[in-house]
């Protein structure tokens, strides 16, 4: 019976000896869910966290969670600042078409105010 009772004791042991840590499954579905365009952290959005927790009967708007906010306001501050960078871009773009533009009319003004032939030479153009 000891002989039971010792084995049954050791099993235990020997499973969380021989039991050890890999992430591995866990790299294999991060780079899985890149691979499909997903969010690498499955916990990061989807209908759990986007969704309100209850629903009033009546109709009305539930109040947003403390997360949800935060990732709201988040998401308004990074559209405002692509918003702002988009802009600056646009501004960056017609300046500098707007330089060179201006210097192909300097350009054409210095050829245009060359000195011109006369005389002879001038008839012969002609």
């Amino acid at each position: 019976m000891s002989i039971l009772l010792k084995n049954i004791i050791i099993l235990p042991q020997m499973q969380l000896v021989s039991r050890g840590l890999s992430s591995t499954p866990i790299l294999l579905s991060k780079h899985w869910r890149e691979e499909r365009g997903l969010s690498i952290n499955r916990n990061a959005e989807g209908i759990l966290t986007d969704a309100p927790d209850f629903t009033y009967l009546d109709g009305r708007p539930t109040p947003l969670l403390i997360k949800q906010k935060k990732r709201m306001l988040r998401q308004r501050e990074f559209a405002s600042k692509i918003v702002e960078m988009c802009s600056e871009l646009d501004f960056a773009k017609e300046r500098y078409n707007y330089i060179e533009a201006s210097k192909e009319q300097e350009r054409q003004n210095v050829i245009a105010n060359r000195l011109k032939t006369k005389g002879n030479a001038l008839k012969k153009k002609k």
